[in-house]
């Protein structure tokens, strides 16, 4: 049973950990940034890019160095250098030096990019191929409790204890981490050492993915799936208060359908392995993914909008579940990070592109109009998607474990 997986309990109990600390991170510092500002919208907007702007580059290093070190020890490093990192913060803000937080923020999110990669090695290395399913599903499960928790714990903190109280706390949680994660074997499967650069890793890890055509069209696929989804997700707002005609208050509560969806999914994920090899699971859930938007642009019943919110939440859990267990039980292992690490800043990407391009778009054109754009550029893709699934052929199966 996978709960009796001493690696994988080790690694579930340091991500719990892990992001119960960024969360409180993340709301402290954003209350404190709009109590120093007045509420100044840029300078909210900087705190959001710069705890997101690091995953371009750094998840790309991150994953470079979790083939090439041993991934017990990248990960301490970076929760005691994260714990380092919030020890400055707490310094800057009680010299009054408040703007230099951020840069302490882009140093303390660029750490946090090097521990998933590792985390997938790990996984590759001493987990059942047939247990990983479940154990995406399990962490996905986690970080779905955390999009609905994660506000809620660190708003509560910050209330009730303040900022500085909420910041001391944090190298608490980071050193407790790495306490836990002290406790993984001291010797792991890392690839072989050789003399090779970042800049020779990185161009055989695009080698790869280039070399492998199922690869290129997953990733295309997220990348543009990625795109509609940044077109949208500016616009929710208006949809509440103008489609739905409900108070901006209320959007929390389709957020939370989504997050709710998401969590039952991956526990979904963690019960029911074999929905992962169904054979028409990504089309389908590529199809619903368009139809949510179009609903949630003519739809005038809360309820419905809320309903297809959840189930498409649902939906896209379990199919993240299946690439997050492609990746590591089907890419070599001295691919893993690679892969991992080029992976999440394309999707980043083309989730920035359609998020940039959303405001401009509805000006010209209207929120309704963007949101059929978005739901037409999801149903463009449903045609590759029928070509690539998570199904084994004993008869022909790939290298890469991917029909096509």
């Amino acid at each position: 049973m996978l709960l009796k997986n001493r690696i994988f309990r080790i690694i579930l109990a340091s991500d719990i950990i892990q992001q119960s600390a960024i969360w409180i991170r993340n709301m402290a510092l954003l209350f404190f940034i709009m109590e120093q500002t007045n509420g100044n919208p840029m300078a909210i907007s900087l705190l959001t890019i710069l705890e997101y702007a690091p995953i371009f580059v750094f998840s790309i290093i991150g994953g470079l160095l979790a083939d090439r070190w041993n991934p017990k020890k990248t990960m301490i490093a970076g929760d005691l250098l994260s714990a380092a990192s919030i020890a400055v913060i707490i310094l800057l803000v009680e010299s009054s030096w408040w703007q230099a937080v951020y840069g302490a923020v882009f140093v303390s999110a660029i750490l946090s990019q090097f521990s998933q990669p590792s985390s997938a090695k790990m996984f590759k290395s001493h987990i059942p191929e047939e247990d990983v399913p479940s154990a995406i599903g399990i962490t996905q499960s986690m970080s779905s409790l955390f999009i609905i928790l994660g506000p809620i714990l660190g708003t509560t903190i910050y209330q009730w204890a303040g900022l500085s109280a909420s910041l001391i706390v944090l190298p608490v949680l980071f050193l407790i981490s790495a306490a836990i994660l002290s406790f993984l074997p001291k010797e792991v499967v890392v690839a072989e050492k050789t003399k090779s650069t970042f800049r020779a890793d990185l161009s055989a890890g695009l080698q790869f993915v280039n070399s492998e055509k199922s690869l290129k069209k997953l990733f295309l696929i997220f990348s543009v799936i990625g795109l509609a989804a940044g077109l949208v997700q500016p616009l929710e707002i208006f949809i509440v208060t103008e489609r739905l005609g409900l108070s901006k208050e209320h959007l929390q509560w389709f957020v939370a359908a989504d997050g709710i969806g998401l969590l039952i999914g991956a526990l979904i994920t963690v019960v029911f392995t074999g929905l992962l090899s169904l054979r028409y699971l990504f089309p389908v859930a590529v199809f619903f993914l368009g139809v949510t938007f179009a609903v949630e642009a003519l739809s005038v019943w809360p309820i419905l909008t809320g309903v297809f919110r959840f189930a498409n939440g649902i939906l896209l859990a379990i199919v993240n579940t299946a690439v997050g267990s492609y990746i590591i039980t089907k890419i070599p292992t001295e691919m893993v990070g690679r892969v991992n690490g080029i992976f999440t800043p394309i999707s980043m990407a083309a989730l920035l592109l359609g998020t940039s391009s959303a405001g401009v778009l509805a000006q010209m054109l209207g929120i309704l109009p963007v949101y059929i754009m978005a739901a037409v550029i999801c149903w463009i893709v449903i045609g590759p998607s029928f070509k690539l699934h998570f199904q084994k052929d004993t008869k022909n199966e790939l290298t890469n474990g991917v029909n096509i």
